[in-house]
């Protein structure tokens, strides 16, 4: 697994290494001591996926502590722009974000840590999204930012994506409060 710098501290893009022939691809996404290695010392306690056509934003979205998630995220079909917002109080980077582009062909991967916002945007039809979770899913802890905060300024590439309601009506950056 090769690790790339992020401009974000406890954000970390990954690389793992792939092994391809004939057949298809094999690749470890996720192994214990590896992952300790990096100085993620996680215990994870559930895996989720979503599918989704092109043109879905679906952030940007976390759990208030005590039920905040840290989040290994993936692309298993398709590609996503996906996107970490900051917003741990005392941080260096708070409010600043990080892109990256997660794809079945590149296979990468990224931990998010707890205190960051997280969101994705479809560039794919048909594309399945993995997030492995460190905390339970709490409906009353989720919260989320606005997806086209200006304050954020996050450059997504679309103007209209396909939003939830719950999406459409998140808060702003310059009203959240944090609780991290």
């Amino acid at each position: 697994m090769t690790l790339r710098e992020t401009a974000v501290k406890g954000l970390l893009h990954l690389i793992p290494k792939v092994f391809e022939d004939s057949r298809g691809y094999f690749l470890e996404a996720y192994n214990k001591q590896v992952f300790n290695n990096l100085g993620i010392n996680e215990t994870f306690v559930q895996d989720n996926l979503s599918k989704s056509e092109k043109n879905v934003l679906r952030g940007l979205h976390f759990q208030n502590p005590p039920s905040a998630q840290g989040k290994l995220v993936s692309v298993i079909c398709g590609a996503v722009l996906d996107v970490a917002v900051d917003i741990r109080k005392g941080s260096a980077t708070y409010g600043k974000y990080y892109a990256a582009e997660l794809s079945e062909k590149n296979k990468h991967i990224l931990w998010i840590p707890p205190g960051f916002a997280h969101g994705f945007l479809t560039l794919e039809d048909n594309t399945v999204f993995s997030y492995k979770c460190t905390g339970f899913y709490n409906k009353s802890a989720e919260d989320s930012i606005l997806w086209n905060d200006p304050d954020l300024n996050i450059n997504w590439g679309i103007t209209n994506p396909k939003l939830s309601d719950k999406d459409q009506k998140a808060q702003t950056f310059k009203g959240f409060d944090s609780k991290f």
